[in-house]
C-alpha cells in the first residue's frame, strides 16, 4: 500500500527531518512500515539492527555524543518488550531518546489481534512521556511535546515513547493542523542561576579549606567552564562515568586515584549535574563526614536526591559555573594548598605505579594474558580524539581505571552491561573520522554480539576488543570466596573472532602477549574489526575485592557498608 505524502507517517518523517534527525536506529515490522517507508522518502538513513534493545542503545549513544535527540523505531508487541532494557537504561542515564512504535489498527484493538498489547502501560514508569496517538490531527503536537520532554524542558531529561495505530499512520492529516510552530526546532533553554544564590555559593566555596568537585551528566556541555572554575578556585576534582574526559587527566585538580580518601576529607562537596547514587555512596555522612554540599544542575533529580545542598542552584551548569567565577572576581581562595597538592601528588604516584604494573603484568601459568597488560597495550594506541566505550562487569573494573580518552561511554548508573557493541557502532557512524574503540568483557559482548552484522552492513568503522576470560568473573570470585563453590557462572573460551569473520568483519584471536600489539595495529588499519584476546580468569579485579558482588544491605561496597553501619548504629 502506497503511503500518501499527506499521511501521519509522512508527517512524522517530515517532523524528524525538520528537527535535524539524519539517522534512525530501527528494526522493521508491519505495524511501523508506513513510517519506515516515509523515513526513506525523506532521505533519513535507517540503521537497521538485529535486536530492538540495540536500536535504543544506539539512539542513546547518538544522543549523548551529539547532544541531538536519538531516535529508535521498533514495531509492536515483542519488539517493544525487547526495547525496554534500552529504554530503562536511557531513563536512568537521563538521555534524550525518542522511541516510536506502532499498534494494531483501531478497529482491531483489544480483540486479540497480532501483537496487540498496551505498550504505554509497559513503558510509562521508564519514560518521561508515553502516549498512543490515535488521531491524525494530534500527531504533530504530540511529537513536539515528546521531544520537549525528552530534553528535560520542564523536568528531568530522558526517553519518551509514542506509538500509533497503523490506520492512523495511513490516514491523511488535515492541512490546517500542520502548524509550522510544531515543526520548527526549538532553541535550547538556558536557565540562569539566581545572583543571590550564586553569591551564597561563592561565600561557601571561597571560604572552604578542602573543596571537592564531582561532575556528572549535566556537566557534559560545560567542560570549558568547569576547567576555568577549577583553575580559579583550586578545588580537587573527581570525574564519574557520566562525564569522563571533560577534564583532562593531566589537569592539576584531578585526584581520581585517591577517590575514597578525598571523599572522606572534603569540607565542601560540589556536584555538577550528578546524582548522589550508589557510585557516590548516596552522599552519606558515614562517608563524607560533616561536609556541606552544593548542588548544581538543570535537572531536579540531580539537585536534591539523598542529600540536600547547603546551596542549591537549579540552573544551566555552564552558566552557573561562569557566574560563580565572575562573582568571585579577584577574591582569594582559602583552599589548603598543602592538602590539595598532596592529594594530587598521591594521585600521580598511584597512577604512575598502576601504569607500570599494567605494562609488566605477567601472564598466568597457562600463558593467558593479564587484563592489565591488554589495557596497557591498547591505551598506547588510543588517539587524542578517541571515543572509548568501556563495557563489562569484571573487565569494566579493570578498564575504567586502565583506559582513558577524551570521550568515554560506559554501562552507566543502571549497570546495563552489553551496551558496548551498539554504543560503538553508533559512535563510529556519528563520527566516522574519529577513532572509536569498544573495550568489553566476553560476557557483556555476548548480549549484542549479533550487531557485528549491523556494523559490517553499515560500514561502521569501530574496533572491538574482547577480553575473553570464559566466565562471569566477579560472580565466580564471589562464589569461591563466599560460598566455596562455583555454580552457573563459567563460560567457554569461545572464538569470537571466528564469529566476527563469519559476518564479514576483520578479526583476529590473540592468545599470547607478544602477538597483541600487531593484532591491534592490523585491526585499526582494517576497521570495522574485532580482536578476541584470551585473558586470565585468575586476575582479580578491584570490584571483585570490594564486595560489590554480594550486595551489602546499605551501601554497595564493603568498606562503605561498614562505615554506614557504624554511623547509623554506633552502640552496636
Amino acid at each position: 500500500m502506497v503511503i500518501s505524502d499527506n499521511s501521519s507517517a509522512a508527517l512524522i518523517a517530515k517532523f524528524l527531518r525538520a528537527r535535524g534527525v539524519s539517522r534512525v536506529f530501527a528494526l522493521c515490522g508491519g505495524h511501523i512500515m508506513p513510517i519506515w517507508m516515509r523515513l526513506d522518502a525523506e532521505g533519513i538513513r535507517i540503521i537497521d539492527v538485529r535486536d530492538e534493545r540495540a536500536a535504543v542503545h544506539m539512539a542513546q549513544a547518538h544522543a549523548e555524543l551529539t547532544g541531538e535527540i536519538g531516535v529508535a523505531l521498533v514495531t509492536a508487541g515483542p519488539a517493544v518488550t525487547n526495547a525496554m532494557t534500552g529504554i530503562a537504561n536511557a531513563f536512568v542515564s537521563r538521555a534524550p531518546v525518542l522511541v516510536l512504535s506502532g499498534t494494531p489498527p483501531t478497529g482491531q484493538e483489544n480483540r486479540g489481534s497480532l501483537q496487540d498489547i498496551d505498550h504505554t502501560l509497559l513503558v510509562r514508569s521508564i519514560t518521561r512521556y508515553a502516549r498512543t496517538v490515535r488521531k491524525p490531527d494530534l500527531v504533530l503536537q504530540e511529537l513536539d511535546e515528546a521531544v520537549e520532554r525528552a530534553f528535560g524542558h520542564g523536568g528531568d531529561p530522558g526517553p519518551v515513547y509514542l506509538d500509533f495505530p497503523t490506520d492512523t499512520l495511513r490516514a491523511e492529516v488535515p492541512a490546517a493542523v500542520v502548524l509550522e510552530e510544531h515543526l520548527r526546532p526549538k532553541p535550547r533553554v538556558v536557565q540562569l542561576p539566581l545572583p543571590d544564590v550564586v553569591a551564597q555559593a561563592v561565600d561557601l566555596l571561597w571560604g572552604a579549606r578542602r573543596p571537592l568537585v564531582i561532575s556528572g551528566r549535566g556537566a557534559k556541555g560545560a567542560g570549558a567552564e568547569l576547567i576555568q572554575f577549577l583553575d580559579r578556585l583550586g578545588a580537587v576534582y573527581l570525574d564519574t562515568g557520566e562525564s569522563r574526559g571533560i577534564v583532562p587527566d593531566g589537569h592539576p585538580s584531578v585526584v581520581n586515584a585517591v577517590r575514597g580518601k578525598v571523599m572522606g576529607q572534603a569540607d565542601v562537596v560540589v556536584t555538577i549535574g550528578r546524582r548522589l547514587d550508589f557510585q557516590l555512596a548516596y552522599g552519606s555522612p558515614a562517608v563524607y563526614g560533616n561536609a556541606k554540599f552544593i548542588r548544581i544542575s538543570d535537572s531536579p533529580s540531580e539537585l536534591r536526591d539523598n542529600r540536600r545542598g547547603a546551596v542549591e542552584l537549579l540552573a544551566d551548569p555552564a552558566a552557573t559555573l561562569a557566574a560563580l567565577v565572575a562573582t568571585a572576581g579577584n577574591r582569594k581562595s582559602n583552599v589548603d594548598r598543602q592538602w590539595a597538592d598532596g592529594l594530587r601528588a598521591e594521585h600521580e604516584q598511584r597512577a604512575g605505579k598502576l601504569a607500570q604494573v599494567m605494562r609488566t603484568a605477567p601472564p598466568d601459568e597457562e600463558g593467558r594474558i593479564h587484563p592489565n597488560f591488554l589495557l596497557s597495550v591498547l591505551q598506547s594506541r588510543l588517539k587524542d580524539d578517541c571515543i572509548l566505550v568501556n563495557d563489562g562487569g569484571d573487565f569494566l573494573s579493570f578498564s575504567r581505571v586502565g583506559l582513558s580518552a577524551s570521550t568515554v561511554l560506559d554501562p552507566g548508573p543502571f549497570g546495563c552491561i552489553g551496551v558496548g557493541v551498539p554504543y560503538g557502532i553508533s559512535a563510529a557512524l556519528a563520527f566516522p573520522n574519529r577513532q572509536v574503540v569498544v573495550a568489553t568483557g566476553d560476557g557483556s559482548f555476548g548480549f549484542n554480539a549479533i550487531e557485528i552484522d549491523t556494523a559490517v552492513r553499515h560500514r561502521s568503522p569501530v574496533v572491538i576488543v574482547v577480553a575473553n576470560n570464559g566466565a562471569w568473573q566477579i560472580e565466580v570470585h564471589d562464589q569461591k570466596v563466599t560460598h566455596g563453590k562455583v555454580v552457573g557462572t563459567k563460560l567457554q573460551f569461545s572464538d569470537h573472532a571466528a564469529m566476527a569473520r563469519a559476518f564479514g568483519m576483520y578479526a583476529e584471536r590473540v592468545e599470547k602477549g607478544e602477538d597483541l600489539a600487531g593484532a591491534l595495529d592490523r585491526a585499526f588499519a582494517n576497521s570495522p574489526a574485532l580482536v578476541d584476546v584470551v585473558v586470565s580468569p585468575e586476575a582479580v579485579s578491584s570490584d571483585a575485592k570490594s564486595g560489590l558482588a554480594w550486595v551489602p544491605d546499605l551501601q554497595p561496597l564493603a568498606a562503605w557498608e561498614e562505615a554506614e553501619q557504624k554511623w547509623r548504629y554506633p552502640a552496636r
